[in-house]
């Protein structure tokens, strides 16, 4: 996983760092929420399933850094006065309380747009296969717009302060949290070019990964330690939110996780190199950051 991140680390870096210097101020705000740190798990999602399904790993990083300038920017956006209004993020000031909301704005858009320049230029840049290229910007868009990420936020945005049903509540995790989850595992297939039928494995595994991942922030959101998850605790409770612990409490909840943990294990048994991803779906679910 260290290494992952460590090369994941080192092209977002290059992408960003080494390419785009005129505009200081909002490449400034990209790199300090680039860099902020975080578990690099879509991404590392991305170079996994390539591998596991015989792809060239060189393939894969333009893919991998470019879903995560979009949970980046997600988060950056999400942090917003106008959103979330939340002014720490991974243990430092967010965005918008560090360059100012109209250069966190812009950050974000440009983390956006960059995403899918580094996507379509990855032929020339990584040897990627053009129509793979192709295929990972239209999955991208699909699971990052208002079918997916965006559908999810607004969701979000027009439950607050409601008791919202329980297909609504997964309705809202599966596209806000799953589908880019979802994305980052489908990126990895198309990069080793893998048959459909592989294809829909690995975003079958996102979905029900996301799900899982998003329960246990729920529960984290209430049982975490403030130092250790970077961000204050009760975030959801004071934006008047209803979660998986204000609807099912903490028991149900966590059992609910491990049922969407399961399905995702099950997934993977038709994956014959699957031991990394195994590990990584039970760490992530009993993890406490």
């Amino acid at each position: 996983m260290k290494q992952y991140v460590d090369d994941i680390d080192n092209a977002l870096n290059q992408f960003i760092v080494a390419k785009h210097t005129d505009q200081q101020i909002v490449v400034d705000a990209m790199k300090y929420s680039i860099q902020a740190g975080g578990k690099r798990i879509r991404p590392t999602l991305t170079l996994e399933f390539c591998r596991a399904f015989g792809g060239e790993m060189k393939k894969a990083f333009p893919f991998a850094a470019a879903v995560e300038m979009i949970h980046c920017y997600s988060l950056i956006h999400d942090d917003l006065p106008c959103m979330d209004d939340d002014d720490m993020r991974r243990g430092k000031p967010s965005c918008h309380i560090q360059f100012g909301e109209a250069n966190a704005l812009l950050a974000g858009d440009a983390l956006l747009t960059l995403a899918f320049h580094t996507i379509t230029n990855s032929p020339k840049t990584h040897g990627a296969d053009a129509n793979s290229a192709l295929k990972a910007a239209v999955l991208l868009s699909e699971n990052a717009g208002i079918n997916g990420l965006i559908g999810g936020q607004v969701i979000d945005l027009e439950s607050e302060g409601k008791v919202i049903r329980e297909a609504t509540l997964e309705r809202l995790h599966e596209l806000k949290t799953g589908a880019l989850i979802s994305a980052a595992c489908g990126l990895g297939a198309i990069a080793a070019n893998a048959s459909p039928e592989k294809l829909q494995m690995a975003k079958d595994f996102g979905v029900y990964l996301g799900l899982a991942f998003q329960i246990i922030d729920d529960i984290l959101d209430v049982t975490g330690d403030e130092t250790t998850l970077g961000k204050p605790i009760g975030s959801d409770d004071s934006n008047q939110k209803t979660t998986y612990v204000t609807l099912y409490g903490l028991d149900k909840s966590k059992q609910i996780a491990e049922e969407y943990s399961k399905k995702a294990i099950q997934v993977l048994s038709d994956i014959d190199d699957n031991r990394f991803l195994l590990t990584l779906t039970e760490k992530l679910l009993n993890r406490n950051y």
